[in-house]
């Protein structure tokens, strides 16, 4: 297809984005094509204010508009909790079934060699700062069930040994409404290993 090249050149930044295939990035260009200017407008005012006043909590690494993430100032969230997770993101998942109430720690990634990060490059030291008070009893790793994951929570189990926190791993296993027959070999290893008496 023959394109402009403002439209071409626009295909191209949405393709950029996560999860974005070309027929997806060709289809919002050509939405922002039939939108109206004000709403193309409002578009991009969204994304220049989340890029001027969106950073890191200062202490757990959530998203924040101040210096200090609504979580971490809630006095009646559990100090004693702290739930690691990869990013922010994440939080919002957990958050979403309303039953974990402790706090966060967002580590902005995993290990993984591959990528050249390593734990070094993620927020491991501040954990560590966060534990040395009295305050925190358990550390729940809540990275994703994948290499990357798995061995970020290896890492942090091995670290967090020496403090003398309880440190637990989030149970993985089958989703509700899952047929076993579907299941990959992993996943059901993980629901066998997290199983629990009824």
């Amino acid at each position: 297809m023959n394109l402009v090249p403002s439209m071409a050149k626009l295909i191209n930044r949405f393709n950029r984005l996560p999860t974005i295939g070309p027929k997806t990035a060709q289809r919002l260009a050509f939405y922002v094509l039939k939108a109206s200017k004000e709403e193309i407008s409002s578009l991009a005012t969204a994304l220049l204010e989340v890029k001027e006043k969106v950073g890191h909590c200062k202490i757990c690494n959530n998203i924040t508009e101040r210096q200090v993430c609504p979580i971490c100032e809630d006095g009646r969230r559990d100090k004693s909790l702290i739930c690691v997770v990869e990013q922010p993101q994440d939080i919002i998942a957990i958050e979403r079934t309303r039953e974990y109430k402790g706090r966060y720690h967002v580590l902005l990634g995993a290990i993984s060699p591959l990528d050249g990060v390593g734990p070094e490059d993620l927020a491991i030291k501040s954990l560590i700062e966060r534990i040395k008070g009295k305050e925190v009893k358990e550390v729940i790793i809540a990275t994703n069930p994948n290499v990357e994951g798995e061995a970020t929570a290896l890492y942090l189990t091995k670290i967090l040994k020496p403090e003398g926190i309880k440190t637990t791993r989030i149970a993985f296993g089958l989703p509700i409404g899952g047929d076993l027959e579907y299941a990959d070999e992993v996943t059901l290893a993980r629901a066998l290993e997290g199983r629990r008496q009824f």
